[in-house]
């Protein structure tokens, strides 16, 4: 496994955290919880594609909060079966401060997390739900990863900050471990990016985004 590091976070608020290595906050300053409906649940056409057995991938578990969520729309969608979610992340953050970011959603099933004490969760299964969190340098993990994804949520810190997450090497690696028809959303428009995931096979697509973001982007595997 490559090397992951446990994240430093600044508390604004209270209980808004900010990552002081990429000095860029976790969500939305606005609204957390609807930025990750309207970016990553509506930009993948998501509850509508749910299905026994979905599998999502992500770059970038931060707080937990896009897996929370997604998990609470399938449970929501009545599908059956499980909801497989896979997590990329170098820098990860202890399961207390997850709590805390995550307290400004307490409708969430934060329950998931119960159990033995540890850092952070890495593998968690639930009778409706099985989630992987791959500690280290998506760079070096994700050719390793066996799976493909229906969907992905592409939510790697800005790409001015944390250009590594965006890097064209990278993005090819995510359309190869995307599956027949499978989709990606992204809260960034940035030209670069978009050409970056043209190149790797998406058709790709700038949407209106959330809050004061003019736009974002989604696509689907060519």
């Amino acid at each position: 496994m490559a090397e992951s590091q446990i994240e430093a976070v600044d508390w604004q608020d209270g209980d808004l955290p900010v990552s002081t290595l990429f000095d860029d906050p976790y969500y939305s300053l606005e609204d957390g919880l609807a930025e990750t409906r309207h970016v990553f649940l509506s930009g993948n056409d998501l509850p509508a594609r749910f299905a026994p057995g979905f599998r999502v991938a992500e770059l970038g578990f931060g707080t937990g909060l896009n897996f929370l969520t997604t998990l609470d729309a399938f449970r929501r969608a009545g599908v059956g079966g499980l909801l497989h979610f896979t997590s990329f992340e170098a820098y990860p953050m202890p399961l207390e401060q997850m709590k805390k970011a995550l307290s400004r959603f307490p409708g969430l099933p934060m329950g998931v997390f119960s159990g033995p004490d540890r850092e952070q969760p890495e593998r968690v299964n639930g009778t409706d739900f099985e989630l992987r969190v791959i500690h280290g340098d998506a760079r070096q993990t994700l050719h390793l990863w066996q799976g493909r994804a229906d969907a992905w949520f592409l939510d790697g810190f800005s790409p001015a900050k944390n250009p590594e997450l965006w890097e064209p090497g990278l993005i090819a690696e995510v359309a190869r471990h995307t599956a027949t028809g499978g989709s990606f959303a992204t809260y960034t428009a940035a030209g670069h990016v978009r050409r970056t995931l043209g190149d790797a096979g998406f058709e790709v697509v700038r949407v209106p985004g959330f809050g004061r973001k003019r736009h974002m982007t989604t696509g689907r595997l060519r």
